[in-house]
């Protein structure tokens, strides 16, 4: 292109490689360059391919991007690794083999947590959001509510042949949601419960399971024992068998012992369980458990004792390795040793992604033993270890997504404790995502203690990653939480941060009237305090609240308020926000010049800033300006970029709103097939994000064209 400036041919192929690059901005800009130079060598315009490809850029037409339209559909393998020791059940397997089929379009796998020590069975919301993420569905557009997220994963499983295992359910409540609309599929389910619900409601055929028989049982200590030990003492092994009472969990204890204890004889290990009375599990599998389990943690050292006790009471459904060390208050290498002891005696499980769990009851027992074993003191300083580890872990993560938000104060660390370095945004989404369950295990554990200042903290360290990855059911949560704590401390900023930040998740959830009632409150004690600073982000917030009321002329004076306190305080990133926000509602009600002037101007200081996310913003309101004011061929442009930077940034929930609007000034130039091709685009969009309504305008939209 530099050495041939005149060639039309070499500019568009330039212009298509820069807009493929992702750099549509800079292909605009050539092609003014390019228009300029014909038009000053030679007097005259581009020819009618290069303009073409022109207007095509304007309206991002999908069909430049030379990439398919829609992705590989996801297989999921979520079902864990099959025990290597597995025994039995053979009659049980034979019974689900004979139901079922093979599953070539992949296996869904949950842990309900239905009988949980440390936490109230999942929700299934919850549960269908994590199948959602293993589809593909991106973040944002998994739907706010139960009912529309069961609808996308039905709709996602129709026709496809599927196991969803849901493990350790409470009740059939919670299981009735997550079963696929058709037969294609396949669901096993387990219990502590009959889930008798399952068989007249939906047709569940029910399986139990009862303890092992005496081979059965024999088989499973030869499996683990080896042929030769267990040939040597038969004896000594049908009184392990009669003892253990078929019960698999007390058969693995004993089978776990003996592996630890090679040259210990059988016969000594059935004496010693004989004389701490297993046998009571013969009536009631889980009766004696805990002598069972006491059994195996008398033959822990000291320090395997008291890694066991206290990870009975950490918080979150499992726990990862930096997590474990700092509530041990030990060097990783040392709590690595000791979990892999742990482990080996068959009283911790380690999954695939590295992270450690209990058995429910051998957790129940742990937390027991710690709290009859260990004094107050031990198990508060490990409790307070690992809550500052999560916290401050977390906060370092939200900084490395969101460096221009407000800094928070934190006390000194608790001593022991030693949060993790976060190297970039990657890490930092996949620590928050790994630890997002154990994060809000901790803000209840800090709330039950009374470490308020805790609980606000972890609500305020997950807000970022809540919208990002639209958990905002879970941002409704952990900001009440936050804002009960609040009023125990001594903060009114604390308060203050509270209610706006509810007040944010109450909107965007659909909370109308709670969340201007929580943003209200968040600017009288503003006010009050003299808080300048959280009374401009107050009236920034209320903005917002008022627009998805429908309320311009509210929002557009709560813009104004915070615009002028942004610019008090010399805060310039919000500055550019509330320019256009201002701008945007002048627009929205008609007052078409002074729109252009505000939106011009924050265009104008995102491009200083580098700040392309308010690029975007910015253009989009110019385009539905110009558009407004019968400046079509204008309003192209402005769309036209708006549209590329939303690509670029993967900001799909504007990209179709922006489609929607860009339709229009196509309609009005005669461009009928560039706006079918939009609309199209955004209808698509819409009904991928669950916005029926403006799926509905686009439909209607569509139907005005004739397609």
């Amino acid at each position: 292109a530099a050495e041939h400036p005149l060639d039309e041919r070499v500019a568009g192929q330039y212009l298509l490689a820069l807009h493929r690059a992702g750099r549509t901005a800079d292909a605009l800009a050539h092609y003014r360059r390019h228009s300029a130079r014909l038009a000053d060598r030679l007097g005259i315009d581009p020819g009618a391919p290069l303009r073409e490809l022109h207007q095509r850029l304007l309206a991002a037409d999908p069909a430049l991007a030379g990439a398919p339209a829609r992705p590989a559909r996801r297989v999921p393998r979520q079902l864990p690794a099959a025990p290597v020791h597995f025994t039995g059940r053979d009659a049980e397997l034979a019974a689900l083999t004979a139901a079922v089929h093979r599953f070539p379009d992949g296996q869904l796998f949950v842990d309900l947590r239905g009988f949980s020590p440390d936490s109230e069975p999942m929700d299934p919301a919850v549960a269908v959001r994590g199948f959602l993420d293993t589809l593909g569905v991106e973040p944002g557009r998994v739907p706010v509510g139960l009912r529309d997220r069961v609808d996308l994963f039905r709709r996602l499983l129709a026709g496809r042949r599927v196991l969803v295992v849901l493990d350790n359910a409470a009740d059939a409540a919670q299981v009735a949601p997550l079963l696929p609309a058709d037969d294609s599929c396949t669901v096993v389910t387990t219990s502590r419960n009959r889930l008798s619900d399952l068989v007249t409601g939906h047709g569940a055929r029910h399986l139990p399971l009862d303890v092992l028989s005496e081979d059965e049982a024999a088989t499973l200590l030869t499996a683990r024992l080896g042929d030769a030990r267990v040939r040597a003492e038969p004896g000594a092994v049908a009184e392990l068998v009669r003892l253990c009472g078929g019960f698999p969990l007390a058969l693995g204890i004993v089978a776990a012992r003996g592996r630890t204890e090679p040259h210990l004889p059988l016969a000594a290990l059935a004496a010693e369980l004989r004389e701490l009375g297993l046998d009571a599990l013969d009536d009631d599998p889980t009766a004696g458990l805990p002598t069972v389990l006491s059994w195996s943690r008398r033959a822990l050292d000291a320090a395997h004792a008291r890694a066991f006790a206290l990870l009975g009471i950490a918080p979150g459904p499992d726990v990862g390795l930096p997590t474990a060390a700092n509530l041990l208050g030990l060097p990783a290498e040392r709590t690595g040793a000791l979990l892999r002891g742990l482990e080996d005696a068959s009283l911790l499980t380690r999954d695939a992604r590295g992270r450690y769990r209990m058995h429910d009851l051998v957790r129940r027992y742990a937390a027991d033993t710690a709290r009859h074993g260990l004094t107050g003191a031990e198990r508060d300083a490990a409790l307070r270890r690992a809550v500052d580890f999560l916290v401050r872990t977390a906060v370092t993560a939200d900084r490395l997504l969101a460096p221009y938000r407000t800094p928070i104060h934190l006390d000194d660390l608790v001593p022991g404790t030693r949060p993790e370095p976060l190297a970039d945004q990657g890490a930092a989404l996949a620590w928050l995502t790994a630890e997002h369950p154990s994060l809000l295990a901790a803000q209840r554990l800090a709330a039950e203690r009374g470490w308020h200042r805790r609980v606000w903290q972890v609500a305020w360290a997950l807000q970022t990653f809540h919208i990002r990855r639209a958990h905002l059911q879970d941002g409704v949560a952990t900001w009440r939480a936050a804002l009960t704590a609040a009023e125990h401390l001594d903060d009114p900023g604390a308060r203050i941060g509270a209610h706006r930040s509810l007040g944010v998740f109450c909107a965007n959830t659909g909370a109308h009237d709670e969340a201007v009632g929580h943003l209200r409150e968040a600017v009288a004690l503003a006010e009050r305090t003299g808080d300048r600073a959280a009374l401009s982000h107050a009236h920034h917030a209320l903005a917002r609240a008022w627009e998805t009321r429908g309320d311009d002329r509210r929002a557009l004076e709560h813009a104004e308020l915070a615009l002028g306190l942004f610019r008090e305080l010399g805060n310039r990133d919000f500055e550019v926000d509330a320019l256009n926000s201002v701008g945007w509602f002048e627009a929205r009600l008609g007052e078409f010049e002074r729109a252009r002037a505000h939106c011009g101007a924050a265009l104008e200081l995102a491009r200083e800033d580098g700040d392309e996310g308010m690029q975007a913003a910015s253009s989009d309101s110019l385009g539905y300006i110009a558009h407004h004011s019968g400046r079509h061929a204008e309003a192209l442009e402005h769309y036209g970029r708006a549209t590329a930077l939303f690509r670029a940034n993967g900001d799909t929930h504007y990209l179709a709103d922006c489609l929607d609007r860009l339709g229009r000034p196509h309609v009005v130039l005669g461009q009928r097939e560039r706006a079918r091709a939009v609309w199209r685009e955004a209808l698509e969009l819409y009904l991928a994000q669950h916005r029926e309504e403006d799926a509905e305008r686009v439909r209607r939209q569509l139907a005005e064209l004739g397609g």
